[in-house]
């Protein structure tokens, strides 16, 4: 089956084992592509899916890979690399932007640089809610939309976040979602 898409759910509601390929914006109105990509890996799981965005932050990279995406290509791609690096993925390989690549090196290598030599427990001392905000985080999601998933202001998750960030002893939302996703708690 072959479409376009204007939103994430006009998609997810034609999805069907008869898909190969999702060739996934991060940027959608409403549900955001890396909810989108976990949503239709979840109910296709077959399927590959390809992050093509203009975003290359660390975050919204470890967020779209975590979700499940096979690869993840910058909106800067020219054709005919872009059409090899499908083909690519279609043969099992997992396509990345050379600017990608780059930054996922970079995580890698800062995140064994400051590794601790005994693993930490990401939730100890965070409270109910401070998890939920880490959850919303791990999603992908803005901080506009945690409020609002969440029922609370912006500067409420604010406040969690600086509070996450202490506990944690992390800087960034980068930090605090790898060290969520590196150690397996959410």
């Amino acid at each position: 089956m072959e479409g376009t898409f204007p939103d994430a759910e006009s998609a997810l509601a034609a999805a069907g084992p008869r898909w190969e390929l999702v060739l996934m914006d991060i940027d959608l109105p409403g549900m955001n592509g890396v909810e989108a990509t976990r949503e239709v890996k979840r109910r296709v799981r077959s399927v590959r899916v390809v992050a093509i965005t203009v975003f290359e932050d660390p975050a919204t990279i470890l967020r779209a890979i975590c979700a499940g995406a096979d690869g993840y290509l910058t909106k800067g791609t020219p054709p005919g690399e872009l059409l090899h690096q499908l083909k690519s993925i279609m043969a099992g390989g997992a396509p990345l932007s050379a600017g990608v690549a780059r930054t996922l090196l970079g995580i890698v290598r800062d995140g064994e640089k400051h590794a601790p030599s005994h693993p930490r427990q990401v939730d100890a001392g965070l409270t109910g809610r401070e998890r939920e905000v880490l959850d919303c985080l791990v999603d992908g999601l803005p901080y506009k939309q945690v409020a609002a998933r969440l029922g609370i202001s912006i500067d409420t998750v604010r406040t969690h976040v600086r509070s996450i960030y202490t506990k944690l002893q992390v800087h960034s939302v980068v930090e605090a979602v790898t060290l969520a996703l590196r150690d397996g708690v959410r």
